[in-house]
């Protein structure tokens, strides 16, 4: 490795970050992560923090997962890469399609189709969406529902069904036919509704108008997060996914769940559809699927359409995917990390460890007039800063610069995203690293409260 000193000059000097302003990465480098042990990570001076981010929503397990960094090793001295595409396929990929069909069998989706990514599982499970209309003779059925502050990815799919103008804006024009619906967000909902039930009520309204609208035989499918996680972690009332799978039911829409945060035990459930009672038509799945330790993802088909796509023959080629799709390393990554996850259920010390985030974090909310809202659900909850909270004016950036400064300095990693700080820590941590957590942002709201 190059020394502290060659990292430090060179950061961000050569390398464009995602979502951010490469002048901005550069007049403030990241934070240069070099070790990463348990649920802590360790800097290029040797700092070491509690990983509140968990990575990127993905390192559900921690950094010290002997099983998963063995398959790979092992994988990449048996075969370190071959194609799935038509006339080969591999074993490891086999297996994981008969350890994803059993996983999700309460989900009742049965097929797998691989993918590089969350974004990658997003864009087919639209494409898939639509095929399958047409194979029904319903082609007319090419229009896409989904949530305000939803976020998708960043294909151009994926940010065309994205409920945020910032990952729009500045691509479009997008795909045509996508129509966006009030989401979850109570802190700053239209309708002016008291309750998370009685917007959740309003949002159900809001789809029945939407279909009605553009015409229920013009629409291909809903697409929705089962817990917004990029838009502010904003969980729903646990009624509004029902309400809104039997909207769709009865309107021949199809709903698709983007469990690319949600699946393998974030939300306190195995997936995110199954902590609200739902089952699914597509799930698109990535990130923890391998603790993110290599890129991998996947769309999970319901065995409803699976029957549609197989009655048909030929007349039914899947025709798209990636180079990477069924990657023999990523399959073997996924396979120890299923594995794993199967073993300790991380989703059952999410269940635990979530409530005593969320309630210490609304306990610093009473302590600290910046804090506008705090949310959350299982293992990921979210604090908002406002500059008054009143009006409920958004605090400037600043405040979530420094809030993650301090918070870092004081020992746990937090991920800040316009005025949210969003925490998204590994499954595995404990009450200790919660109560650390707790600590270092109170030592964040100190800092930007003087």
């Amino acid at each position: 490795m190059k020394d502290s000193n060659f990292l430090k000059e060179n950061n961000a000097r050569h390398m464009w970050h995602p979502m951010a302003p490469p002048a901005a990465s550069q007049e403030q480098p990241p934070f240069i992560i070099t070790q990463g042990a348990g649920v802590h990570v360790v800097d290029v001076d040797g700092h070491r923090a509690i990983d509140a981010v968990g990575g990127l929503w993905n390192v559900n397990l921690g950094y010290s997962c002997e099983p998963i960094k063995a398959a790979i090793a092992a994988q990449m001295e048996a075969l370190p890469y071959y194609s799935t595409f038509r006339g080969t396929t591999n074993d490891k990929a086999i297996e994981l399609s008969y350890e994803l069909r059993a996983f999700f069998a309460p989900d009742g989706l049965s097929r797998a189709f691989f993918t590089s990514g969350g974004s990658d599982s997003v864009e087919v499970a639209l494409k898939l969406a639509r095929q399958y209309h047409k194979l029904r003779g319903d082609a007319g059925r090419t229009k896409f529902i989904s949530l305000h502050k939803g976020y998708h990815g960043t294909h151009f799919g994926g940010a065309s069904v994205n409920g945020n103008p910032k990952f729009r804006q500045a691509y479009e024009p997008l795909l045509p036919g996508c129509i966006h619906i009030p989401g979850p967000y109570l802190y700053r909902n239209p309708f002016d509704a008291a309750t998370p039930e009685a917007l959740a009520g309003k949002i159900a309204q809001a789809l029945e108008q939407a279909i009605a609208f553009e015409g229920a035989d013009t629409v291909a499918a809903l697409i929705m997060e089962p817990v917004q996680g990029a838009g502010g972690v904003i969980p729903p009332h646990a009624s509004l996914m029902p309400m809104l799978r039997e909207i769709c039911d009865r309107h021949g829409v199809l709903l698709i769940s983007d469990e690319v945060i949600t699946a393998f035990g974030r939300t306190g459930s195995p997936t995110g559809a199954r902590h609200w009672g739902v089952q699914p038509d597509f799930a698109c799945i990535a990130k923890a699927i391998t603790n993110g330790y290599f890129p991998f993802g996947a769309v999970m088909i319901h065995d409803r359409i699976a029957e549609v796509f197989e009655g048909a023959g030929g007349a039914a080629s899947v025709d798209t995917g990636y180079t990477y799709s069924g990657h023999p390393v990523g399959a073997a990554a996924a396979l120890a990390c299923m594995a794993e996850t199967q073993r300790i259920k991380p989703w059952e010390n999410a269940a635990a460890r979530g409530p005593e985030l969320l309630s210490g974090l609304q306990a610093l909310a009473e302590k600290y007039e910046v804090v506008g809202d705090v949310r959350g659900e299982g293992l990921m909850c979210a604090m908002e800063f406002v500059a008054d909270r009143t009006a409920k004016t958004p605090a400037p950036a600043a405040v979530s610069g420094a809030f993650q400064k301090a918070a870092y300095e004081a020992g746990t990693m937090i991920r800040v995203s316009g005025p949210n700080a969003i925490f998204s820590p590994p499954l595995v941590i404990s009450a200790e690293d919660v109560a650390t957590i707790l600590q270092s942002a109170e030592a964040g709201l100190k800092a930007v409260c003087g």
